[in-house]
C-alpha cells in the first residue's frame, strides 16, 4: 500500500492490474483523505489489499489541500472528509450520492511534547488560563477551534503566540518542540510519535469531528472503491478505530 502525507502523486486513478494467481482485474485506487482516516488506512489497508487484489494509494492532508486538486480537475477513486464536504462534492457532481458513509468521530483535546507537564485543562476556566499562559499554542485551519477561541473571548490575548499551519503539521510541531500545545483532534496523539494526550477540551465546550467517505463520480473502479468504504466498517477497521481514540459512527 502506497501511503503519502500531502504529497503529489503520480499514480493513474483507476489503473488495472491482475491480481495475483486469480485471472481478475484488480484496481489501484487514488484516495484522498483527512489525516484520521489515512491512519486507519495505514494500518489495514494491507489486509484490503490482500484480501480483494486492490492497491491503495493513499494521500493524506488538509481537506483544503485535496479538495483544490479535485476542483483542478486531478482524478481520484475515493475521498475521505468531514460529512459536510461530502454534501458539497454530492451537489457539485464530484462523488456519487448513495456512496456516501459515515465512519468515524474524534473529539478535540489537547496536546503536549512527550513527557513534558500537562497543564490543566479540566475546566472551562482552566483550559481559559491554560491557553493564557502557554508560551505557543497551534491549531489546525478548520471549522471549529479558531471559533471556540473567539467565543471564549481570547482570539486577541493569545493571536501573538498562535501558529496555524498550512498542512497538517500541528502535532510534529509540538513533538519536535518548536510549539508547546496543539489543539487537535485526539486521534493524533495516538498515531505522533512523540507527543502526550492532556485529554478532551472539557465537557462544556467538548468538539467532535467526524468524517466520511465516497466514491468519484469518475472512478474507474466504482465497484473495488465501494468496496473499500465498506471494508471501513469492518470488525478490523474499527477494532484500529477504536485504538486511535476514535469512535465509528
Amino acid at each position: 500500500m502506497k501511503f503519502r502525507h500531502a504529497v503529489f502523486s503520480t499514480v493513474i486513478s483507476g489503473l488495472f492490474v491482475f491480481a495475483p494467481n486469480s485471472g481478475i482485474m484488480a484496481a489501484e485506487l487514488k484516495i484522498f483523505t483527512s489525516r484520521a482516516i489515512a491512519t486507519v488506512l495505514e494500518k489495514i489497508g494491507p489486509e484490503f489489499e490482500k484480501s480483494t487484489g486492490n492497491k491503495l494509494n493513499v494521500i493524506s492532508g488538509l481537506t483544503l489541500e485535496f479538495m483544490d486538486r479535485i476542483d483542478a480537475g486531478e482524478a481520484f477513486d475515493v475521498v475521505g472528509a468531514p460529512p459536510p464536504v461530502i454534501d458539497q462534492m454530492i451537489k457539485s457532481g464530484k462523488v456519487v450520492a448513495d456512496s456516501k458513509i459515515n465512519l468515524v468521530r474524534s473529539a478535540v483535546g489537547v496536546v503536549v511534547r512527550a513527557g513534558a507537564a500537562k497543564p490543566d485543562i479540566s475546566s472551562v476556566d482552566a483550559f481559559k488560563r491554560t491557553l493564557l499562559n502557554a508560551k505557543s499554542i497551534t491549531y489546525l485551519p478548520v471549522p471549529g477551534v479558531p471559533q471556540l477561541i473567539e467565543r471564549l473571548g481570547l482570539k486577541d490575548a493569545i493571536a501573538s503566540k498562535v501558529t496555524v499551519p498550512k498542512s497538517d503539521t500541528s502535532t510534529e510541531l509540538v513533538a519536535k518542540g518548536e510549539v508547546e500545545l496543539a489543539i487537535v483532534v485526539i486521534t493524533q496523539s495516538f498515531t505522533t510519535p512523540g507527543v502526550d494526550l492532556v485529554g478532551p477540551l472539557p465537557p462544556e465546550i467538548l468538539l467532535y469531528t467526524s468524517f466520511g467517505g465516497a466514491v468519484s463520480a469518475n472512478s474507474k473502479a466504482p465497484e473495488a472503491s465501494r468496496e473499500l468504504l465498506k471494508f471501513l466498517k469492518s470488525p478490523s477497521a474499527i477494532s484500529v478505530i477504536k485504538a486511535q481514540g476514535m469512535e465509528p459512527i
